[in-house]
Parts: structure tokens; C-alpha cells; sequence
């Protein structure tokens, strides 16, 4: 990588006494978004300074902050990465070793593979698949960690199959690691962090392929055993655009949701707000063509008013697909969650569900749960000048649906969303409300962030209430009805002195037969017994080297193991990098 050379040598000429130079740099480029009193959702300086030098200049010459970063002069990058990026740079990645050359791949019979385990997205494993037993759930103990690269987070849902265990990393690698020992068998480097959960699949390229998104909206196909590229896809040109949900296999495609950070560049008062749709593309999993793409607002967005300093707005825009497509393949249907209006065009698919025929990507019908939410960045400080007349409470559904069937066959959609309410849905009936609960109060950063998980008789609420006086707590609700089983509330915090600190709970759960895992921003991984809510086994993962906040997942389990990542430097998260790998009494 000469770009690397080039950086590395800049850096090794800066001198110390740069740093009041690139501290004004920072306070003029960096810190409107990633300084204290930001409430944008970026990680704050001292979650940054974790990073070294080295990795905060990727990110500003390939990585997340490129764009950000463009106007500045090569010198002025390499002093402002010096600055910034004080930690040290990890360079062996955590590995403990290397796995011996030629060792195949188990064959475990159970798997945890996508981001749901089921097309249904219960994030319920089976207890032949899961092979723990809830009474061995308090005997549970630290098997391995592994630290993921020199990153800040780990947001990345990993695959375990066949005894491999298959990750993504902030830094854009993607590890195939040994189940039981955490050796690392190969590392693959995408071009962008890579977010999005782990799905392997057969491919005639080779014999099984690991599927995953990028920061940069582009898909991947990777041989599972060698590591080597098969194909790679963009599927949406727009500079802001992302895959941040899991891409969805089934039979020989991939349907893949794309989302954007356009809602929080919209906030700045020299930029032209907003042009991204979301959308949901289905690619075909041998070549990675694209066989069709649905935007999630039909409207092509064309200019509207000009803000107070003159600069061309548009719209409608927004509606972007944060999660991982719901597959009902009795139905040949797909069903997805969108996000809000970023402009006064606030399209009738935006906070809403989407039902997409899988063949053909036509929207088949649409149910919309808060109307006329229009909002970005711009609305958070009491009104810029890209924020809407009228803004919204940007009430995301930021989750995947969940499909079940009730015992009398009666089948619903269950969709959590940021307002503190959950819905029921029905799936047969063009998403006629079936029942609604208020679990709390919501808000920016409130109700159910990442999503829930259920089992046959109930579905688990993990609550996020970010910054309110009550945060965090799980919640059980009765599948039939909505009416509430039990709540396990969340103690106060405690995070050893380490800020910001919150007890908010954005992870989506895990289930097993008689324990749902749960994670938090205070980095506290709980087991609760699913009959009463009975906390059965807790574990505090910042007191490992490398740990941070649980966000976006809590577990993956399978094979007899709890996988855990912890770190999660936004959204008012700990910053961390490590994965942590759980087994009854260690063994």
C-alpha cells in the first residue's frame, strides 16, 4: 500500500511541537462532530485517542472519515493523526497465533450463521444447536479473547460454522478464526469498516463463501477457507451510503438493506441535505450481479428550499434500512424496517414496514408507524438551518422484524422502535395492527435501538432510553397479546471510573431454551432466566484488556459457547476491541 508508506513517512516527520497546529485543526475540521459537547453519534476524542496514529490515518485517507478529510493537505493529515491517535498500535491484532497450515474446518453439526440464526431473525438458537442447557448457564466461563485490530469498536456480528468463527473488524478486517482456541487461520481486507453480520453459503467458486457489507456499501464474497476474494458488489453510489444491516442468504441470493450516515453530514449548514434513498438490493450469491434493487422512497429527490446561507436543499430523502431483511419464504416476502424523513418530504414508507415480494422486489404493502418524521442533525441543537419546519423525534426502526407463528397457526410481525413502543403485526393482512405496548419512554437515543429476540411464547424487549432518568432494563411480553410477563430492570451503572457510562441497553438479545442474553453500554453481559426474568449468571466485561460497551448484538451461541464482543466507542459507548469467548467451567 504505498498510500500507507506515504502516511507513515509524514508521520515520522512531524515534529511534537505541531500539536497546538493540529489541536486548532481539530477544533476547525473534527469538532462538530467528534468533540464533548457533540450530539452527533461519532466517537468522542477520547475514545479516538485509543487508536494509533497510524489507524486514525487510514481512516481519514481510505476509511470513514475520507470525505471529511479531503480538503485537508497531506502534512495536515499526518499532524492531526499524530495528535489524535496516541494509543499503540496493535500489531500483532490480538492474535494468539497463528493456526497450524492445512488444518480443515470441523464439522460441527450446529451453527450460528446470520444475523437472526432463522430467516425469521428470532435470534432464538435451538438447544441442539446452542448445546448449553440454562442449568449450565451459571457455570459459564472465560475460554479465549481475542483483540480485534487496533479499533475502537466491535460491531460486527460473527458467523460460527463448522468450527470456524468468521468476524468483521472496524479496520475492515474480516478474521476466520478457530473456534476453540481463537488461533487466527486467515484475515481478508475490505475497503471499509466492515459492520455488517457474518452468512456463509455454498458458491461454485468455492465450495462455501463468507457474505458481508461494508462502510462503503459494498458486498463481499470471500472463500471460507483460503481467504482469497471471489466477487465484490457495490450497491449504491452514493457517498453516504452504507451497509450497516446484515445481508440476508437464502437459496442462491443475498438481500442486502442499505443505510447512510446522510443524516448526520445533513446537519452541517454547508451541505446540500439530502439526497440518499435506502433501499434493499438482491444479488445473486454465485456472481454478485444485482437481479433487482427497491428504493424505500419511490421519489427521486429534486430541489426544494435554500437554507439561511444559500445552499440548495432537497428532498424527499431518508428512509434508510438499518437491519437485516425478515425472509418469509412461505409467502415469498421479504419484510424490513426503515428509518426517518430527513427532509419536510417525509415519504409515507419512512418509520415504516416494508413488505418486498423476494422474486421481484415490488412493494407489496406498507405499514407506517410514526408519520411525518422529519429529522437530521441539524434539528439537534435547536433548530440549525437544514433542520425541517417541522422536525420529528426520528423514530427509527432500527431492528429486524420478527416472524413467528402463534400455536393456533395465526402468524405475526413483531417490530420494536425507537418511540419505547413494540408492535404487532399481521403479515396476512397487509400489517394490520394486531396489538401495541408501550415498554418506556423513548426517544433520540430511546426504545428499541438494535432489536429483540422471541421465542414461542414471548418477546424480549432489551431497552436503550439513552440518557433518561430510568435507562436499560429487559422487558417480556406475551406473544399472543403484547401484555407483560416480567421486567428485569437494569442496576445503576458502573463502569470503574470510565465515561461516558450508561446502563442503556441497545444490543439486541440472544436466546437459548430458558435464558436470554442480554449486553449493555456499561459493558455488563447478563443471563436471565426466560419463565421470570431471574438473573442467572453476569459477567463484566471491562474487566478485560480491551473491553468496552455491548452494543448492536449481545451473543452468538452455539457449539456449546457464548461469543461476545465488547466495545462500542458511539453512541455515547466505552471504547474497546475485544471478542470474548465463553464455555461451561472454561473447558
Amino acid at each position: 500500500m504505498e498510500w500507507m508508506k506515504a502516511v507513515l513517512a509524514a508521520l515520522a516527520g512531524v515534529s511534537l511541537a505541531s500539536g497546538q497546529d493540529a489541536g486548532a485543526l481539530f477544533q476547525k475540521h473534527c469538532a462538530s462532530c467528534h468533540g464533548p459537547t457533540s450530539a452527533i453519534r461519532a466517537p468522542q476524542l477520547e475514545a479516538l485517542r485509543a487508536m494509533s496514529a497510524a489507524a486514525v490515518a487510514r481512516a481519514m485517507e481510505t476509511g470513514a472519515m475520507k470525505e471529511q478529510a479531503a480538503a485537508l493537505k497531506p502534512a495536515q493529515r499526518a499532524a492531526l493523526a499524530q495528535w489524535v491517535g496516541q494509543g499503540k498500535a496493535n500489531e500483532a491484532h490480538g492474535w494468539k497465533q497463528q493456526c497450524a497450515p492445512g488444518v480443515e474446518p470441523r464439522t460441527d453439526s450446529s451453527f450460528w450463521n446470520g444475523w437472526g440464526v432463522d430467516a425469521r431473525n428470532s435470534r432464538f438458537q435451538p438447544a441442539a444447536m446452542a448445546g448449553l442447557r440454562a442449568a449450565d448457564v451459571p457455570r459459564l466461563k472465560l475460554k479465549w479473547s481475542f483483540r480485534v485490530g487496533d479499533a475502537t469498536s466491535v460491531a460486527s456480528q460473527p458467523a460460527l460454522v463448522g468450527g470456524r468463527l468468521y468476524m468483521g473488524g472496524a479496520d475492515g478486517t474480516v478474521y476466520a478464526l478457530d473456534a476453540a482456541t481463537g488461533c487466527v487461520y486467515w484475515t481478508f481486507h475490505a475497503d471499509a469498516m466492515v459492520r455488517s453480520a457474518i452468512s456463509i453459503g455454498a458458491n461454485r467458486h468455492a465450495k462455501y463463501a463468507v457474505f458481508f457489507g461494508d462502510l462503503k456499501a459494498q458486498v463481499y464474497a470471500v472463500d471460507a477457507q483460503t481467504g482469497k476474494l471471489v466477487w465484490k458488489t457495490g450497491v449504491d453510489d452514493h457517498p453516504q451510503a452504507r451497509i450497516t444491516g446484515a445481508p440476508a442468504l437464502y437459496g442462491q441470493r443475498l438481500y442486502v438493506p442499505v443505510s447512510s450516515l446522510e443524516e448526520g453530514i445533513g446537519g452541517k449548514s454547508n451541505y446540500g441535505c439530502c439526497t440518499f434513498r435506502g433501499s434493499v438490493a438482491a444479488l445473486d450469491t454465485e456472481s454478485g450481479k444485482i437481479d433487482w434493487k427497491t428504493y424505500t422512497i419511490a421519489a427521486e429527490p429534486k430541489p426544494a428550499r435554500k437554507n439561511a446561507s444559500g445552499v440548495q436543499l432537497f428532498g424527499p430523502a431518508g428512509g434508510a434500512v438499518w437491519s437485516a431483511p425478515t425472509l418469509d419464504v412461505e409467502k415469498r416476502m421479504l419484510y424490513v424496517g426503515t428509518g426517518n424523513s430527513y427532509t419536510e418530504q417525509a415519504a409515507h414508507t419512512t418509520d415504516a414496514v416494508l413488505a418486498l415480494e423476494l422474486d421481484t422486489g415490488r412493494l407489496a404493502w406498507t405499514k407506517q408507524l410514526s408519520a411525518g418524521d422529519s429529522w437530521n442533525m441539524s434539528c439537534v441543537s435547536g433548530g440549525g438551518q437544514n433542520c425541517p419546519d417541522k422536525p420529528g423525534p426520528d423514530f427509527d426502526i432500527g431492528g429486524s422484524p420478527i416472524l413467528r407463528a402463534m400455536p393456533d397457526g395465526k402468524r405475526l410481525l413483531i417490530v420494536g422502535q425507537k418511540s419505547g413502543f413494540v408492535h404487532a403485526l399481521d403479515p396476512d393482512a397487509e400489517g394490520k395492527l394486531v396489538w401495541q405496548t408501550r415498554v418506556s419512554e423513548g426517544g433520540l437515543l430511546g426504545g428499541v435501538e438494535w432489536g429483540m429476540a422471541a421465542d414461542d411464547k414471548a418477546v424480549y424487549v432489551p431497552i436503550s432510553d439513552q440518557g433518561k432518568q430510568r435507562s436499560g432494563g429487559l422487558v417480556a411480553l406475551k406473544l399472543s397479546d403484547g401484555s407483560t410477563l416480567w421486567r428485569a430492570e437494569s442496576p445503576a451503572a458502573s463502569c470503574g471510573g470510565r465515561k461516558p457510562c450508561s446502563a442503556a441497553q441497545m444490543a439486541a438479545p440472544t436466546l437459548t431454551p430458558g435464558t436470554v442474553f442480554t449486553g449493555a453500554m456499561d459493558g455488563k453481559l447478563r443471563a436471565h432466566a426466560t419463565d421470570d426474568g431471574a438473573l442467572l449468571w453476569s459477567f463484566d466485561t471491562l474487566s478485560q484488556p480491551g473491553g468496552g460497551s455491548i452494543n448492536v448484538f449481545t451473543a452468538i451461541v452455539a457449539q456449546g459457547m457464548v461469543i461476545v464482543p465488547s466495545g462500542y466507542a458511539i453512541l455515547g459507548g466505552l471504547p474497546g476491541n475485544v471478542v470474548l469467548a465463553f464455555t461451561v467451567d472454561g473447558r
